[in-house]
């Protein structure tokens, strides 16, 4: 598959099974991430990777997190299998680092760029992913349990493994009936 095709076609897969990205997988993956668009250099990004146990590990951090805001017994089932949707979950944060000349939105965008040039590195490969966010995301109690400070902030949980099934490609937007000239 060559570059443009892969943009082309590019779409969630959100029925994932083993097996996850293999070690040469996943260096691909997070070294993809790096090239995301970087403005002074900051690297404001950290890729935290749960597979087998470490899935069980962030079920149980969402898990701790409802229960702190009385979560009803059904919703706390359901965040502790969030994770097992997949065999790897990435989740990715920004890294925001005081800087003259690159706010934070700046350094909140490229992380999210690394999210996706992750999933398409992923979709490169043979792979599937699908990008998540949701409160869990922007929970404090998440963020503490991760070992994120103040100024982090998680962009998306990215999950990652073999596609149950092949989706059908859905049809192509026209970009152009988002354009304008100037």
């Amino acid at each position: 598959m060559d570059a443009l095709e892969l943009l082309l076609t590019r779409q969630s897969t959100p029925r994932l099974t083993n097996p996850a990205p293999s070690k040469q997988q996943l260096q691909h993956i997070v070294d993809a991430a790096t090239r995301a668009p970087d403005h002074a250099g900051l690297t404001p990004w950290e890729f935290i990777i749960a597979e087998g146990e470490g899935l069980s590990r962030l079920g149980q951090i969402f898990v701790d997190a409802v229960k702190q805001k009385g979560a009803d017994p059904d919703f706390i089932t359901k965040v502790s299998n969030m994770p097992l949707r997949a065999p790897m979950v990435i989740t990715v944060v920004a890294k925001v680092q005081p800087h003259p000349k690159v706010p934070a939105i700046e350094q909140h965008l490229a992380a999210g760029c690394a999210v996706m040039a992750m999933q398409q590195a992923a979709f490169a490969q043979g792979l599937g992913g699908i990008w998540r966010t949701g409160d869990l995301a922007f929970d404090g109690n998440v963020h503490r349990a991760l070992g994120l400070t103040e100024h982090d902030q998680i962009v998306g949980f990215l999950y990652l493994g073999t596609p149950v099934v092949n989706a059908p490609t859905k049809n192509l937007k026209d970009g152009m009936s988002f354009a304008r000239y100037l």
